[in-house]
């Protein structure tokens, strides 16, 4: 019994005591804003035909389905094409921000409602990755996925040495002024009954980061925010456990409802989708890979047996890290093979996190390193000037050394 008692403890210190996988939701932060970034600014031109209110998808057809099932997009609040156009900036401002962490909750939130927005409006217009990246957003939305490789960790981190330093750190306006705008923003599209229902829920975000701001503020040492920590590490822990089950149950479901089908019992499923027109935007890669009997065979069964294996070999790091590395690979096959950029772009984003902290923290010191070397190389490039006699060479300044994220 008092052993059972103290693995309970060690288990609730566990969930409490700090956010669980801050490299692991970094990762996926970056990796699913850079998707919707990506995909936002290529089809930038062709955003009125997907999205604008006068596409094939008119306006009206739009809003008689988001009337029957209720999804959520602000682009039904007019069909106006200035608010057709403000929407679209702000999925794209927001992916970008949200990309270099800045402001990490709030954009977050506005990372959601782009998303949503945008899909919402035409649902018949994705790949499969869309709706990876639909619930992807809704969740990171209760993560605190802004602790490293962000910008506002490193405003923490100044902040912190400043304070060693006995300085007092700059005040902080620009958040209570976001604050503001998007506090009058939600007060007049609730006047308008815009928002509703469950939506009112954005209410509750907004009085939090208030309240988190005050906290923090007036009493960073009270008992009022260790509560509040608490409170924040269980919500991001909990996100952070059903974005795994949710990336365990894509692919098991795909894996057993693939073992369903005649043409992948016999091993020749993954032969039609590379003779398919719109599946082959490089024909002679397609019709190489399938003229081979074997490989075809082999890819066809490897892609079944590594889904349906994938949720149970959590409980083997090794094996795990095998197929994840097997799955990332194949992900960048379709996205080359298949034409599927986006798709594979968004599994992938799905899939980092259950890589290793060890390799994570490696991946930001090589990066790191690299942005060290590229400053470096940009200090050195000597600017244009009047001519004249040169003035004696002095020795370049050592490069200091490209800081770690702890």
């Amino acid at each position: 019994m008092k052993r059972f008692a103290a693995r309970l403890s060690r288990g609730i210190a566990l969930v409490t005591g700090a956010a669980l996988g801050p490299y692991q939701t970094a990762a996926v932060r970056i990796g699913f804003a850079a998707t919707w970034l990506l995909f936002l600014l290529r089809e930038l031109p062709h955003r009125q035909e997907l999205y604008g209110p006068d596409g094939p998808w008119s306006w009206d057809l739009a809003r008689q389905l988001t009337a029957d099932n209720h999804a959520f997009t602000v682009l039904m609040w007019s069909d106006s094409q200035a608010w057709f156009e403000s929407v679209y900036a702000l999925a794209v401002l927001s992916s970008a921000l949200l990309l270099v962490g800045w402001r990490t909750r709030t954009m977050s939130v506005l990372f959601m409602v782009g998303v949503l927005s945008l899909q919402n409006r035409s649902v018949f217009m994705g790949d499969g990755g869309d709706n990876v990246i639909h619930l992807m957003a809704i969740y990171l939305v209760f993560t605190r996925c802004g602790q490293v490789w962000s910008l506002d960790e490193r405003r923490a981190r100044r902040a912190r040495a400043a304070r060693a330093r006995g300085r007092h750190p700059r005040p902080d306006r620009a958040g209570p002024a976001l604050w503001v705008v998007l506090g009058l923003a939600l007060a007049v599209a609730t006047g308008a009954g815009r928002i509703s229902g469950a939506w009112l829920a954005l209410w509750g975000l907004w009085a939090v980061q208030a309240l988190w701001w005050y906290v923090v503020r007036r009493a960073p040492h009270a008992e009022a925010r260790i509560l509040l920590d608490v409170v924040a590490h269980l919500v991001h822990n909990a996100a952070l456990l059903v974005v795994m089950a949710e990336a365990c149950l894509i692919y098991s479901t795909a894996g057993w409802y693939k073992i369903q089908g005649s043409r992948w019992q016999d091993g020749t499923a993954v032969y039609y989708p590379l003779h398919l027109d719109y599946f082959s935007p490089w024909p002679a890669l397609s019709d190489l890979l399938s003229a081979h009997g074997v490989i075809v065979l082999l890819v066809t069964y490897g892609t079944v047996a590594t889904q349906v294996a994938f949720p149970f070999t959590l409980l083997n790091r090794r094996v795990k890290n095998v197929l994840l590395a097997a799955m990332m690979t194949e992900h960048a096959v379709i996205a080359v093979v298949l034409g599927l950029p986006f798709f594979s772009l968004a599994m992938i984003a799905a899939d980092v996190v259950f890589l290793p902290t060890s390799f994570l923290r490696r991946l930001g010191g090589w990066a790191a390193r690299a942005r060290g070397r590229l400053a470096t190389s940009g200090a050195r490039i000597p600017l244009p000037g009047p001519r004249g006699p040169r003035p004696p060479a002095e020795e370049p300044a050592e490069a200091p050394e490209a800081s770690r994220t702890v």
